[in-house]
């Protein structure tokens, strides 16, 4: 699924009022890795998003998107 927004990191680091170098600064992690995550270059494996979610006090399914991944499913 090249090119598809598949997590909302961005969306809850902004309903959170928390910056990327927040994230960065908290998990131990380059400022630059943060920004890919937020614009999903990249995807952060499993043990991140988890991380991220605890720290943003979220459920790790509010830092997924899901309904794109259904519509396809149904194409």
């Amino acid at each position: 699924m090249p090119g598809k927004d598949l997590n909302r990191i961005k969306v809850m680091l902004a309903e959170k009022k928390r910056t990327s170098k927040w994230l960065a600064d908290e998990l131990g992690k380059d400022p630059a890795t943060i920004s890919k995550w937020c614009t999903n270059a990249t995807q952060p494996p499993l043990e991140s998003l988890m991380q991220i979610a605890k720290l943003l006090e979220v459920d790790i399914n509010d830092l997924l998107r899901f309904e794109e991944i259904d519509k396809e499913s149904e194409a």
